[in-house]
């Protein structure tokens, strides 16, 4: 049931389960003490990161993930940085999966990790290839939730740096949550155009500068892995 409301449910919307009530809490008590569920300031339930890695670990042999591993690790062993695959997930992006880079100071994320769609490059690229009507009404929801000086601070500004990755297939994330981490990424298309998923790479500023980490992102960009029908 909460795997079709992303955007979680309160106990009373979980009465079309037929289950006693005192029975239902104890539920929801056991699997948000064991964390794959949570429970939000607003008494809301929705699937917890713990699960939703169980969930993406379990994905067969022939998913996105398996196609996607090899030029995920071809990229890493190019640019020496961490790279990342994510999908969609309500109104929050998630990472499925990561090849994570070799030097001693490198981004590391959780399978399960969940970003802000405003911020997050991988999340601007599979926002600005949406359907209209489906971008807009995730932009209109979304809390613009300002971290550093370089976040975005509305629907209109975002809309604006949507239209330019439409162009260019590149998306990026200078600083916008974390004022140390740079990011590029592109859409996983499938054969209708949808953003099934994006790949990205993430590293520190001071290896991505604004000429490398755009050398980066062309590289992204360009892998067959955004082709990818799924």
């Amino acid at each position: 049931l909460l795997a079709g409301h992303p955007d979680g449910l309160a106990m009373t919307d979980m009465e079309k389960l037929g289950l006693p009530t005192a029975s239902l809490y104890r539920m929801l008590v056991t699997l948000s003490e064991l964390g794959y569920i949570i429970r939000d300031g607003s008494d809301r339930y929705r699937l917890g990161r713990k699960l939703l890695a169980l969930a993406y670990r379990s994905i067969d042999e022939s998913s996105l993930i398996e196609t996607a591993l090899g030029p995920m690790r071809d990229l890493r062993d190019r640019t020496g940085e961490t790279v990342m695959l994510g999908v969609l997930y309500g109104d929050e992006g998630v990472v499925i999966e990561s090849v994570k880079s070799n030097r001693a100071v490198c981004v590391s994320v959780r399978i399960g990790h969940h970003y802000p769609l405003h911020t997050a490059a991988p999340a601007k690229a599979m926002l600005a290839f949406l359907p209209e009507p489906e971008r807009r009404a995730i932009l209109g929801r979304l809390v613009y939730t300002r971290f550093t000086e370089t976040t975005l601070s509305g629907a209109k500004e975002l809309e604006h740096e949507l239209a330019g990755i439409r162009e260019t297939g590149i998306a990026y994330d200078l600083g916008e949550e974390l004022r140390e981490l740079r990011c590029a990424g592109s859409p996983v298309l499938n054969a209708k155009g949808y953003p099934v998923a994006a790949v990205w790479i993430g590293g520190p500023e001071s290896r991505l500068d604004q000429s490398t980490l755009r050398q980066y992102g062309a590289m992204v960009r360009n892998l067959s892995l955004i082709h990818i029908s799924e």
